[in-house]
Protein backbone atom coordinates (compact mmCIF):
# COMPACT_ATOMS: atom_id res chain seq x y z
CA UNK A 1 0.00 0.00 0.00
CA UNK A 2 1.67 3.29 -0.98
CA UNK A 3 2.78 5.99 1.77
CA UNK A 4 -0.13 8.13 2.68
CA UNK A 5 0.68 11.74 1.90
CA UNK A 6 -0.22 14.52 4.66
CA UNK A 7 -2.22 17.64 3.39
CA UNK A 8 -0.31 20.48 4.90
CA UNK A 9 -2.13 23.92 6.02
CA UNK A 10 -1.97 26.64 4.46
CA UNK A 11 -2.41 29.72 6.78
CA UNK A 12 -3.81 32.33 4.59
CA UNK A 13 -3.64 36.52 6.04
CA UNK A 14 -6.34 38.14 8.01
CA UNK A 15 -7.54 40.89 6.71
CA UNK A 16 -10.43 42.88 7.20
CA UNK A 17 -12.23 39.89 9.12
CA UNK A 18 -11.59 37.40 6.81
CA UNK A 19 -8.71 35.20 5.12
CA UNK A 20 -7.12 35.95 2.01
CA UNK A 21 -4.47 34.56 0.56
CA UNK A 22 -1.84 36.94 -1.30
CA UNK A 23 -2.35 39.13 -3.99
CA UNK A 24 0.87 37.73 -5.52
CA UNK A 25 -0.28 33.82 -5.15
CA UNK A 26 3.02 33.35 -3.34
CA UNK A 27 3.19 31.41 -0.65
CA UNK A 28 6.16 30.06 2.20
CA UNK A 29 7.31 26.45 3.20
CA UNK A 30 7.75 26.21 7.12
CA UNK A 31 10.38 23.16 7.93
CA UNK A 32 9.89 21.34 10.97
CA UNK A 33 13.66 19.99 12.60
CA UNK A 34 14.13 17.84 10.46
CA UNK A 35 13.53 19.41 7.69
CA UNK A 36 10.38 18.53 5.49
CA UNK A 37 7.37 21.47 5.40
CA UNK A 38 4.83 21.28 8.57
CA UNK A 39 3.08 23.82 6.86
CA UNK A 40 2.45 26.73 4.50
CA UNK A 41 1.98 30.34 5.23
CA UNK A 42 0.95 33.01 2.70
CA UNK A 43 3.74 35.90 1.74
CA UNK A 44 2.43 39.04 1.39
CA UNK A 45 3.03 41.86 -0.46
CA UNK A 46 3.02 45.30 -0.52
CA UNK A 47 -0.40 44.89 -2.01
CA UNK A 48 -1.41 43.00 0.75
CA UNK A 49 -0.38 45.41 3.16
CA UNK A 50 -1.71 48.19 1.63
CA UNK A 51 -5.27 46.02 1.53
CA UNK A 52 -4.83 45.87 5.79
CA UNK A 53 -4.07 49.95 5.71
CA UNK A 54 -7.21 50.31 4.29
CA UNK A 55 -9.50 48.00 6.60
CA UNK A 56 -7.80 48.57 9.42
CA UNK A 57 -8.75 52.87 8.44
CA UNK A 58 -12.36 52.09 7.82
CA UNK A 59 -12.63 50.29 11.26
CA UNK A 60 -11.23 53.44 13.25
CA UNK A 61 -14.26 55.01 13.53
CA UNK A 62 -16.29 52.20 14.82
CA UNK A 63 -13.24 50.64 17.50
CA UNK A 64 -12.40 54.00 19.12
CA UNK A 65 -16.10 54.68 19.55
CA UNK A 66 -16.57 51.75 21.37
CA UNK A 67 -16.93 51.96 24.94
CA UNK A 68 -13.55 51.23 26.70
CA UNK A 69 -15.26 48.44 29.12
CA UNK A 70 -16.64 46.58 25.86
CA UNK A 71 -13.04 47.13 24.29
CA UNK A 72 -11.58 45.65 27.53
CA UNK A 73 -14.30 42.92 27.07
CA UNK A 74 -13.18 41.69 23.38
CA UNK A 75 -9.57 41.67 24.77
CA UNK A 76 -10.58 39.19 27.53
CA UNK A 77 -12.55 36.78 24.66
CA UNK A 78 -9.43 36.80 22.93
CA UNK A 79 -7.59 35.79 26.21
CA UNK A 80 -10.46 32.98 26.09
CA UNK A 81 -10.34 31.87 22.67
CA UNK A 82 -6.39 31.88 22.57
CA UNK A 83 -7.00 29.52 25.62
CA UNK A 84 -8.78 27.41 23.81
CA UNK A 85 -6.83 26.82 21.49
CA UNK A 86 -3.79 26.67 23.73
CA UNK A 87 -2.20 22.67 22.57
CA UNK A 88 -2.39 24.65 19.00
CA UNK A 89 -0.03 27.38 19.90
CA UNK A 90 2.04 25.22 22.00
CA UNK A 91 2.81 23.02 19.15
CA UNK A 92 3.27 25.83 16.43
CA UNK A 93 5.66 27.23 19.05
CA UNK A 94 7.67 24.24 19.14
CA UNK A 95 8.58 24.45 15.44
CA UNK A 96 10.61 27.46 16.08
CA UNK A 97 12.57 25.73 18.64
CA UNK A 98 13.20 22.64 16.72
CA UNK A 99 14.73 24.43 13.55
CA UNK A 100 16.87 26.41 16.23
CA UNK A 101 15.60 29.43 16.48
CA UNK A 102 13.26 31.81 18.73
CA UNK A 103 15.13 30.97 21.55
CA UNK A 104 16.86 33.56 22.37
CA UNK A 105 14.29 36.43 23.92
CA UNK A 106 11.97 33.84 25.15
CA UNK A 107 12.98 32.82 28.04
CA UNK A 108 11.07 30.00 28.54
CA UNK A 109 9.11 26.74 27.14
CA UNK A 110 5.96 27.05 24.50
CA UNK A 111 3.38 26.49 27.47
CA UNK A 112 4.80 29.14 29.53
CA UNK A 113 4.47 31.78 26.28
CA UNK A 114 0.91 30.95 25.50
CA UNK A 115 0.26 31.01 29.16
CA UNK A 116 1.85 34.74 29.30
CA UNK A 117 0.14 36.02 26.25
CA UNK A 118 -3.32 34.65 27.72
CA UNK A 119 -2.03 36.62 30.57
CA UNK A 120 -0.79 40.02 28.82
CA UNK A 121 -4.32 39.93 27.09
CA UNK A 122 -6.16 39.71 29.84
CA UNK A 123 -4.00 42.76 31.84
CA UNK A 124 -4.79 45.15 28.89
CA UNK A 125 -8.43 44.10 28.78
CA UNK A 126 -8.36 45.31 32.16
CA UNK A 127 -6.45 48.58 31.32
CA UNK A 128 -8.92 49.39 28.43
CA UNK A 129 -11.48 51.62 30.85
CA UNK A 130 -8.75 52.38 33.35
CA UNK A 131 -5.50 54.16 31.24
CA UNK A 132 -7.16 57.24 30.65
CA UNK A 133 -7.07 57.92 34.47
CA UNK A 134 -3.74 57.26 35.30
CA UNK A 135 -2.54 58.99 31.77
CA UNK A 136 -5.08 61.64 31.69
CA UNK A 137 -5.17 64.14 34.25
CA UNK A 138 -7.49 67.65 35.76
CA UNK A 139 -4.76 70.62 35.19
CA UNK A 140 -5.39 73.39 38.07
CA UNK A 141 -6.14 76.36 35.83
CA UNK A 142 -6.78 80.02 37.41
CA UNK A 143 -9.97 81.68 36.22
CA UNK A 144 -13.72 79.65 36.49
CA UNK A 145 -12.79 77.32 34.36
CA UNK A 146 -12.36 73.27 33.97
CA UNK A 147 -9.50 71.64 32.74
CA UNK A 148 -8.71 68.40 31.98
CA UNK A 149 -6.54 66.20 29.49
CA UNK A 150 -7.70 63.39 27.85
CA UNK A 151 -6.11 60.55 26.02
CA UNK A 152 -7.81 59.61 22.42
CA UNK A 153 -6.29 57.29 20.26
CA UNK A 154 -3.99 57.95 17.34
CA UNK A 155 -5.68 56.03 14.94
CA UNK A 156 -4.03 52.89 12.67
CA UNK A 157 -1.04 51.23 13.75
CA UNK A 158 1.68 49.37 12.00
CA UNK A 159 2.82 46.32 14.47
CA UNK A 160 6.35 44.41 13.63
CA UNK A 161 6.89 41.45 15.63
CA UNK A 162 10.24 40.14 17.38
CA UNK A 163 12.08 36.85 15.86
CA UNK A 164 12.18 35.61 19.50
CA UNK A 165 9.33 34.80 21.50
CA UNK A 166 6.70 34.83 17.90
CA UNK A 167 3.77 34.77 20.77
CA UNK A 168 4.38 36.42 23.03
CA UNK A 169 6.07 39.19 21.39
CA UNK A 170 3.60 39.75 19.00
CA UNK A 171 0.55 39.96 21.44
CA UNK A 172 2.85 42.04 23.76
CA UNK A 173 3.27 45.03 21.08
CA UNK A 174 -0.73 44.42 19.82
CA UNK A 175 -2.26 44.91 22.98
CA UNK A 176 -1.81 48.14 24.20
CA UNK A 177 -2.43 49.71 20.91
CA UNK A 178 -5.66 48.00 20.36
CA UNK A 179 -7.04 48.62 23.62
CA UNK A 180 -7.22 52.50 23.45
CA UNK A 181 -9.42 52.42 20.09
CA UNK A 182 -6.06 51.70 18.03
CA UNK A 183 -6.31 49.29 14.43
CA UNK A 184 -3.37 47.94 14.11
CA UNK A 185 -2.01 46.31 10.95
CA UNK A 186 0.57 43.46 11.84
CA UNK A 187 3.94 41.58 10.60
CA UNK A 188 4.53 38.20 12.53
CA UNK A 189 7.78 36.68 13.29
CA UNK A 190 9.49 36.42 10.39
CA UNK A 191 11.32 33.09 12.05
CA UNK A 192 8.18 31.53 13.27
CA UNK A 193 4.88 32.94 11.78
CA UNK A 194 2.96 29.99 12.62
CA UNK A 195 1.76 31.62 15.98
CA UNK A 196 0.93 34.86 14.19
CA UNK A 197 -1.09 33.12 11.85
CA UNK A 198 -3.26 31.35 14.21
CA UNK A 199 -3.82 34.29 16.39
CA UNK A 200 -6.12 35.54 12.87
CA UNK A 201 -8.06 32.73 14.15
CA UNK A 202 -8.54 33.57 17.38
CA UNK A 203 -9.32 37.32 16.02
CA UNK A 204 -11.99 35.56 13.93
CA UNK A 205 -13.91 34.13 16.46
CA UNK A 206 -13.45 36.49 19.76
CA UNK A 207 -15.71 39.58 18.84
CA UNK A 208 -12.97 41.77 17.13
CA UNK A 209 -14.90 43.70 14.65
CA UNK A 210 -13.30 43.35 10.90
CA UNK A 211 -10.05 45.34 10.36
CA UNK A 212 -9.34 45.86 13.88
CA UNK A 213 -6.26 43.56 13.87
CA UNK A 214 -5.10 42.38 10.59
CA UNK A 215 -2.47 40.08 10.41
CA UNK A 216 0.06 39.78 7.46
CA UNK A 217 3.34 36.97 6.95
CA UNK A 218 6.26 37.42 4.79
CA UNK A 219 9.90 39.26 4.82
CA UNK A 220 10.66 41.91 6.78
CA UNK A 221 13.39 43.02 4.22
CA UNK A 222 10.36 43.31 1.82
CA UNK A 223 7.59 44.93 3.99
CA UNK A 224 9.49 47.30 6.76
CA UNK A 225 10.07 49.91 3.56
CA UNK A 226 6.62 49.95 3.12
CA UNK A 227 5.38 50.11 6.51
CA UNK A 228 7.79 53.05 7.20
CA UNK A 229 6.60 55.21 3.95
CA UNK A 230 2.79 54.45 3.93
CA UNK A 231 1.36 57.73 5.08
CA UNK A 232 -2.27 56.01 6.68
CA UNK A 233 -0.09 54.17 9.09
CA UNK A 234 -0.26 57.00 11.94
CA UNK A 235 2.16 54.93 14.22
CA UNK A 236 4.65 52.22 14.54
CA UNK A 237 5.47 49.41 17.62
CA UNK A 238 8.67 47.40 16.93
CA UNK A 239 10.53 45.09 18.90
CA UNK A 240 13.32 43.11 18.06
CA UNK A 241 14.84 44.99 14.77
CA UNK A 242 18.70 45.02 13.98
CA UNK A 243 19.99 48.44 14.20
CA UNK A 244 19.74 48.91 10.11
CA UNK A 245 15.96 47.98 10.57
CA UNK A 246 15.32 50.33 13.01
CA UNK A 247 17.72 53.21 10.96
CA UNK A 248 15.14 52.13 7.93
CA UNK A 249 11.66 52.57 9.97
CA UNK A 250 12.95 55.93 11.23
CA UNK A 251 14.41 57.44 8.51
CA UNK A 252 11.53 56.02 6.08
CA UNK A 253 8.77 57.85 9.22
CA UNK A 254 10.55 61.48 8.44
CA UNK A 255 8.63 62.53 5.63
CA UNK A 256 5.10 61.43 7.02
CA UNK A 257 5.63 62.25 10.87
CA UNK A 258 4.02 59.16 12.18
CA UNK A 259 5.40 57.96 15.99
CA UNK A 260 7.87 54.92 15.92
CA UNK A 261 8.21 52.91 18.74
CA UNK A 262 11.10 50.47 18.66
CA UNK A 263 11.67 48.37 21.83
CA UNK A 264 15.29 47.50 22.52
CA UNK A 265 16.02 43.64 23.98
CA UNK A 266 13.80 42.93 26.50
CA UNK A 267 12.72 39.95 29.04
CA UNK A 268 8.67 39.43 27.64
CA UNK A 269 7.76 37.40 30.98
CA UNK A 270 8.95 40.43 32.62
CA UNK A 271 5.40 41.62 34.06
CA UNK A 272 5.96 44.39 35.88
CA UNK A 273 7.54 46.00 33.05
CA UNK A 274 5.29 44.70 30.34
CA UNK A 275 1.90 44.91 32.20
CA UNK A 276 2.17 49.24 32.42
CA UNK A 277 -0.11 51.48 31.40
CA UNK A 278 2.72 53.30 29.77
CA UNK A 279 2.95 50.80 27.10
CA UNK A 280 -0.07 52.53 26.05
CA UNK A 281 1.18 55.72 25.93
CA UNK A 282 2.94 56.02 22.91
CA UNK A 283 -0.01 55.60 20.65
CA UNK A 284 -3.04 58.09 22.22
CA UNK A 285 -2.71 61.37 21.50
CA UNK A 286 -3.74 63.74 24.42
CA UNK A 287 -6.80 66.31 23.98
CA UNK A 288 -7.16 69.13 26.53
CA UNK A 289 -10.57 70.32 27.29
CA UNK A 290 -11.81 73.89 28.75
CA UNK A 291 -14.99 74.19 29.90
CA UNK A 292 -16.72 76.98 32.16
CA UNK A 293 -16.37 75.92 35.82
CA UNK A 294 -20.10 77.65 36.48
CA UNK A 295 -21.44 80.43 38.68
Amino acid sequence: MPERLDVLKTYKLFIGGAFPRSESGRSLPIAGGNGKPVAHIAHASRKDLRDAVEAARKAVPGWSGTTAYNRGQVLYRMAEMLEGKRLEFVEALKVSRRVGSGKGGAGGSPAKEVDAAIDRLVCFGGWADKYAQVLGCNNPVAGPFYNFTVPEPTGVVGVVAPKEAPLLGLVSLLAPVICSGNTAVALASEANPLPGAILGEVCATSDVPAGVINILTGHRAELLPHFASHRDIDGLHAAGLSGEEARLLREGVAENVKRVTVRGRTDWFDEAEWHSPWWIEPFVEMKTIWHPSGA
